[in-house]
């Protein structure tokens, strides 16, 4: 069975989270099982090492348990987007939409070096405003966004389209569910 196969197969949905119409696609117990997450991280860091990333930037607060990994899978640092108000300032801030409303994700302003290439990772893609507000932040100062990584895209809210479409840059998913 394949990474991808085994983490469909794990995937529990739970309807009406975080807000009602919403289905969740919970796939944490993932890290009930160590050997599947080596394999899964071994997967991104094969998919995504063309890309030549010098960081990785995990998307708070998921993308962090992937990207901790991955940047000791890829010996290269890691850099957290927090939402607000969670990060020391000087922050570069950028507000969004989300699915079901908006927030606003930060990035320590001293982590980003010009031309340094940042890879933005994520657990999941849905409609990509998360991904696409954090290149947006990456791209502001001068850095370069290598392109995005996501163990599940969402298919059917056509975060991939909305990335691509933005940014003309590579997408990686592990994972594509193209049904509600």
């Amino acid at each position: 069975m394949s990474v991808s196969q085994e983490i469909m197969s794990m995937i529990v949905d739970v309807h009406d989270f975080p807000k009602k119409g919403i289905v969740f696609k919970d796939f944490m117990n993932v890290f009930h099982n160590p050997t599947l997450l080596q394999k899964l991280i071994a997967e991104i860091a094969q998919r995504v090492e063309v890309l030549r990333p010098d960081y990785i930037v995990g998307i708070e607060s998921r993308g962090f348990l992937f990207g901790v990994p991955l940047a000791l899978q890829m010996n290269i640092p890691f850099l957290p987007a927090r939402k607000k108000g969670k990060l020391p300032p000087p922050v570069l801030s950028q507000t969004y939409a989300l699915e079901y409303g908006t927030d606003t994700i930060e990035i320590q302003q001293s982590s980003l070096i010009k031309g340094k290439r940042y890879l933005v990772l994520d657990d999941v893609v849905a409609t990509g405003g998360t991904a696409g507000a954090v290149a947006e932040l990456v791209a502001r100062e001068g850095a370069v966004v290598a392109g995005f990584a996501f163990v599940i895209e969402l298919a059917f809210l056509n975060g991939r389209d909305v990335l691509c479409k933005a940014s003309g840059l590579s997408h990686e998913s592990v994972v594509s569910i193209i049904e509600y």
